[in-house]
């Protein structure tokens, strides 16, 4: 099953499959090492679902909520 990484629920894995952004967003997505093909564990979600805490290659990275919405991952667990 395919979803965009803000719709995960905590503890959800998944596979990134692409990365839907343009310009600067993409750019900066694929500097932190958002690129298809990597894991992505969503950990914590703030109290007003803005931003999220994600594990990748890795490392905690805290993403916006508009910054999710960009990531489309196959869910493994």
């Amino acid at each position: 099953m395919n979803k965009w990484v803000n719709e995960f629920a905590i503890g959800e894995e998944g596979k990134i499959v692409k990365v839907v952004a343009e310009g600067k967003i993409k750019r900066r997505l694929f500097d932190m090492g958002v690129t298809p093909g990597a894991s992505i564990v969503l950990k914590k979600v703030a109290p007003l679902g803005d931003p999220i805490e994600v594990t990748l290659r890795g490392y905690e990275l805290t993403l916006r909520k508009d910054e999710a919405k960009c990531i489309y991952a196959e869910v493994i667990k």
